[in-house]
């Protein structure tokens, strides 16, 4: 299997006019993973997809797409499929034909029956596309994304909108097409899916890239919490804690289960209850806060 990136983004620079919406930013994206690039509201995480899709021109930098430029659509369309926050299909097309037509766009080959069978649309085959939910829409989103299996996938916000078993089936989908070698980039702002799910996360703040890396490297640069009441009359505890007037008590350790050990035992030698004890690792949403609090 070839080691050369499926995207390769190389000091690429925006600019809109004065406003500087995305500076140095390098990354690449290796073939078969799911990377989700991230980031908080007017990060330049749009803008920067937007020039990788081959939908906009860079101000400066190199842009590499399959080994060629975006802009070369016959070597690049193809093989990508693109998933937006919002479709611009005809509203009165039918759905078996907003399909098709995409599949004739793209010079991508597939079974429009097959696709619309994947996302559960079938039966709706025959309906315009003014007449279907929001949800429905979402799907047909999908659908003309992963027409003809392509080997680079965007999904852009794709479970927004969409009940819970219409996201397990679109993940399981995803998975699917990733087991038959296809490259996935994400952008969400559920980021528990992006948690659960991403091989690889860049999250960008004001333009650049802030920190990227696997989950476990971004949550790792945050301490882990263990928060619980602390007893009346209790002895000294054994960690250094936040305490508040109610007695509430905090913990900000990177050391998990070491400290949480040693302050079980500490209970367990006093014969203290700790209440409302809870203790875990950081979450994503938590690097996502300290990142829009800086």
């Amino acid at each position: 299997m070839t080691t050369t990136p499926v995207i390769d983004v190389d000091r690429l620079n925006l600019r809109y006019g004065d406003f500087h919406a995305v500076r140095d930013l390098s990354f690449q994206v290796r073939r078969g993973e799911l990377y989700a690039l991230l980031g908080t509201n007017g990060a330049g995480k749009t803008s920067t997809l937007e020039v990788v899709e081959g939908h906009r021109t860079a101000t400066s930098g190199t842009v590499r797409v399959f080994g060629h430029r975006p802009q070369d659509r016959r070597a690049v369309r193809p093989r990508m499929g693109i998933m937006l926050q919002e479709s611009g299909f005809s509203p009165d097309l039918t759905v078996r034909e907003s399909v098709a037509l995409i599949g004739r766009l793209t010079g991508r080959t597939d079974d429009a029956g097959r696709v619309l069978d994947v996302v559960d649309l079938t039966r709706k085959a025959g309906t315009r596309v003014a007449q279907l939910s929001g949800g429905e829409k979402r799907r047909l989103d999908f659908a003309t994304a992963v027409y003809g299996k392509p080997e680079l996938i965007f999904l852009d916000e794709p479970t927004t909108g969409l009940d819970i078993p219409s996201r397990d089936d679109l993940w399981r989908s995803v998975d699917r097409l990733r087991e038959d070698g296809s490259t996935i980039v994400l952008t969400t702002h559920y980021l528990e899916e992006a948690q659960q799910r991403a091989d690889r996360i860049g999250l960008m703040h004001q333009g650049r890239f802030h920190r990227e890396g696997t989950v476990s490297e971004l949550t790792r640069t945050l301490p882990s919490v263990i928060r619980f009441t602390l007893p009346a009359r209790a002895p000294g505890l054994p960690l250094p804690a936040a305490l508040s007037s109610g007695g509430r008590a905090v913990v900000e350790t990177f050391d998990l289960q070491q400290d949480l050990y040693a302050l079980l035992g500490w209970a367990h030698q006093h014969g203290l209850d700790l209440p409302d004890l809870e203790a875990g690792p950081t979450r994503l949403d938590d690097v996502f806060r300290a990142i829009e609090s800086q």
